[in-house]
């Protein structure tokens, strides 16, 4: 979920479409209800609200245009992975900003967007022009449990962007999911979470901790008055696969990108990176009620 406050644009972009016929105020969905807010000094932007929270941000006549922050930091840290179509994850759909964006930015990758609210996919590929498959497939179903159903080593972007509420599910920031994160990135492969918090971050340094146990490569995006505890908002956490072609996250031309964008943001690594996470410990699934405690004979009396 972003933050709301008011956003710069990034500099020109694509004259947008004749707009959409788009509907007029709330739709019923499966969780709930879905509205569409446009702009009102350009029909063309669109505010995907579910059950009044921004959701995600549309712009009709251009695919290349991501309005919120933290999609902006998305952005960049793909564009430093090596150029050609990408195989992508991307658990939490919405409108599928990030998908269009990657489509024309990529063209040629095949992606797959996961969402727990089949009619709202059923309704954004209706409202917007989204690829068509095999460029883009739609999935319903609980995103962990879709992750699973994927092969080992098939794809080379992960994206986690799911919220109820204002939250992440917490099954959905442990290290066994991360495990299977890891399992279904190829060598190389790039994990990145959207992760929404507010002062003082400990679910952001848990998360944190839990991503580099697992992942070799790690690395936190975030704007400056996050890390110093001013607000609530969004963090962007990027574990990386070790393999050939990996993401280098020393590259100063990311640093440089995130640092001009319309709200300036840091890259925490190395030093930095482990002052952040400081003794916070890596997450893990809740023991399962089914299996007994083991017995170890040093307790007995």
């Amino acid at each position: 979920m972003p933050d709301r406050r008011p956003r710069s644009r990034r500099g020109p972009r694509a004259v947008a479409a004749e707009p959409a016929a788009l509907p007029e105020g709330p739709v019923p969905i499966d969780t709930g209800w879905v509205e569409l807010v446009r702009d009102r000094s350009d029909p063309g932007a669109v505010t995907v609200l579910v059950n009044g929270v921004p959701s995600s941000h549309v712009e009709l006549g251009d695919p290349t245009w991501l309005e919120f922050e933290y999609m902006q930091q998305m952005a960049a840290v793909v564009d430093v992975l090596p150029p050609g179509p990408l195989d992508a994850v991307h658990l939490g759909a919405g409108a599928c900003s990030l998908p269009r964006w990657l489509d024309a930015r990529r063209p040629g990758s095949r992606q797959i967007a996961v969402d727990v609210d089949a009619a709202l996919l059923t309704l954004v590929r209706a409202w917007f022009d989204l690829p068509r498959s095999p460029r883009l497939r739609l999935r319903p179903g609980d995103a962990r449990a879709r992750l699973t159903e994927l092969p080992d080593s098939s794809a080379d972007l992960v994206v986690r962007d799911v919220f109820a509420g204002d939250r992440t599910p917490s099954d959905l920031g442990t290290r066994e999911f991360v495990e299977e994160v890891a399992r279904v990135l190829r060598p190389g492969g790039v994990y990145l979470a959207n992760c929404a918090d507010r002062p003082p971050l400990e679910l952001a340094r848990a998360e944190m901790a839990t991503i580099r146990a697992v992942l070799p490569g790690a690395a936190l995006v975030s704007e400056p008055g996050m890390l110093r505890g001013r607000r609530y908002g969004n963090l962007v956490l990027i574990g990386t696969r070790s393999g050939q072609g990996d993401l280098d996250l020393a590259d100063p031309g990311l640093a440089r990108t995130l640092r001009s964008l319309p709200v300036p943001t840091r890259l925490l690594r190395g030093p930095e990176l482990d002052a952040f996470v400081g003794s916070a410990a890596p997450l893990a699934d809740p023991p399962d009620p089914q299996t007994p405690p083991a017995v170890g004979s040093e307790h007995a009396p």
